[in-house]
């Protein structure tokens, strides 16, 4: 398939809609040549797959870090008609709101190196790692529907975190519309231990240094204002909780299809009519995850800044640990865009993707060894990607091939030699999460800052990691 691209920029390829039968509208990756090389062939074909169904709005987008995955790659966007179009719970993503918190401090490099030796241990110790960690919470049922409904205004009202937090949070941390009584009893007790957990696989909280700063006047605003400042970034999801909730639906939406007569060209791509109530009942679940991982994130967050207090000695507000931003990946949002010049309500879908609305924060998480960037959102975004950028680096091979090739206690020692303090419950995790397993996020940024959709405000790399 990837023979079948035409290249109509540096950084835009497309496929048109008559490349293969069924196909409603032309896809479109953005991409370098190079990024191009390096995805596979079979992610590339999967987004022809989105392109088959019903009420799609042109174009399916993917992104350079696009690849292979369930249905449909990471790193891809797709909308669809407020009216005649679908929702899936597939195209959303297992891991519902899987995203990143970014935390700015005002300490340097050398007061944190002198630190970071006591401090990613200790931060290990107070936010509960790998598969299946339970956190320190205990909720009670209605305790975790008030999450569910009310995102991080329960998180403040309850000593997490503060308004200030939830103002520099997408939607404000709160998705309005979210219904516990459309989530599974299943969803709800894998979720109610598992409120400020970190989990496993590419979730970390990582103390980050800057090294560059390209946009000094958006910097300064976010309250980056010097190399080697110290940042902090935590990415993770809603756990379990959101895996149930696509699990369910997914299995709700096997039947919709069949239901209602929609034809796919892949199964994994099970969906319903958006009116349906297998639509709209999945809508307000997702929703329900979407607060719940917005609520784990500020929890963590305020951990976090409770143990740099204990290392430092001072109150977090003297080491200013503000929140730049907190945003989601693997989300269903109705939004309002500009269709061949008029404006329309669309579902879309973004999965293993960041809103980049002009001028807003978006962050873009590296791998444990490389550069993560902050950038900001453009008017370009909104016309060539409904508003849309990259979650991340995006794999260059699987987790099973990164184990068979990797060893953990190398990729420590690696680590170390760069001055990475890493810890993580088992070496295997390091071994998945080596950054030779993923792309170079590089030459991901340079293709979307090339392509103008996310434009380069700072760059950080790890000081230390704490990994699932």
């Amino acid at each position: 398939m990837k023979e079948k691209l035409k290249q109509v920029s540096e950084y835009v390829w497309e496929l048109d809609k008559n490349v293969r039968p069924k196909m409603r509208v032309k896809a479109k990756i953005i991409a370098s040549k190079k990024v191009i090389e390096a995805i596979d062939d079979a992610a590339v074909e999967q987004l022809t797959n989105v392109a088959c169904l019903p009420g799609v709005i042109e174009p399916v987008v993917g992104l350079p870090d696009m690849h292979w995955g369930y249905g449909l790659p990471m790193g891809a966007v797709s909308a669809f008609g407020a009216e005649d179009g679908i929702i899936s719970a597939g195209l959303c993503g297992f891991d519902i709101n899987c995203g990143i918190n970014s935390i700015r401090t005002n300490l340097t490099y050398d007061e944190v190196k002198e630190k970071i030796t006591e401090l990613v241990p200790a931060l290990f110790s107070v936010v509960p790692c790998g598969v299946g960690s339970r956190g320190k919470l205990r909720l009670s049922p209605n305790q975790l529907d008030e999450v569910l409904t009310g995102g991080l205004n329960w998180a403040v009202e309850n000593g997490y975190g503060t308004k200030d937090d939830m103002e520099h949070t997408e939607e404000n941390g709160c998705i309005e519309g979210a219904d516990p009584s459309k989530v599974s009893s299943l969803a709800k007790r894998r979720g109610a231990p598992q409120l400020g957990t970190l989990g496993a696989g590419n979730h970390f909280l990582e103390i980050q240094r800057v090294t560059d700063i390209f946009d000094e006047e958006t910097a300064r605003k976010w309250g980056v204002v010097d190399k080697d400042q110290v940042l902090i970034m935590i990415h993770c999801g809603s756990r379990g909780f959101g895996h149930q909730v696509a699990t369910d639906y997914l299995k709700i939406q096997e039947r919709a299809v069949r239901k209602y007569g929609i034809w796919l060209p892949d199964r994994q791509l099970a969906c319903a009519p958006v009116k349906s109530k297998e639509g709209q009942d999945y809508f307000a679940a997702m929703k329900c995850a979407v607060n719940y991982s917005f609520t784990n994130r500020l929890v963590m967050t305020q951990w976090v800044r409770e143990t740099f207090e204990k290392v430092f000695k001072r109150s977090w507000e003297d080491m200013d640990m503000q929140t730049i931003y907190a945003l989601c990946h693997n989300v269903v949002k109705l939004e309002e865009h500009t269709i061949n010049g008029k404006r329309r309500k669309v579902y879309v879908h973004r999965k293993g993707s960041t809103r980049a609305f002009p001028g807003l924060p978006v962050l873009i998480a590296g791998t444990m060894g490389t550069a993560s960037y902050i950038l900001k959102g453009t008017e370009k975004a909104m016309r060539d990607t409904f508003g849309s950028s990259v979650h991340g680096a995006g794999r260059a091979m699987s987790r099973h091939a990164a184990i068979k090739k990797y060893w953990g206690e190398k990729v420590k020692q690696e680590l170390t030699q760069k001055g990475i303090t890493a810890k993580s419950t088992h070496p295997k995790i390091l071994a998945e999460e080596a950054p030779k397993a993923y792309k170079d996020v590089e030459m991901v940024i340079e293709s979307i800052h090339g392509a103008g959709i996310s434009l380069k405000v700072v760059r950080l790399i790890p000081m230390g990691v704490c990994k699932g």
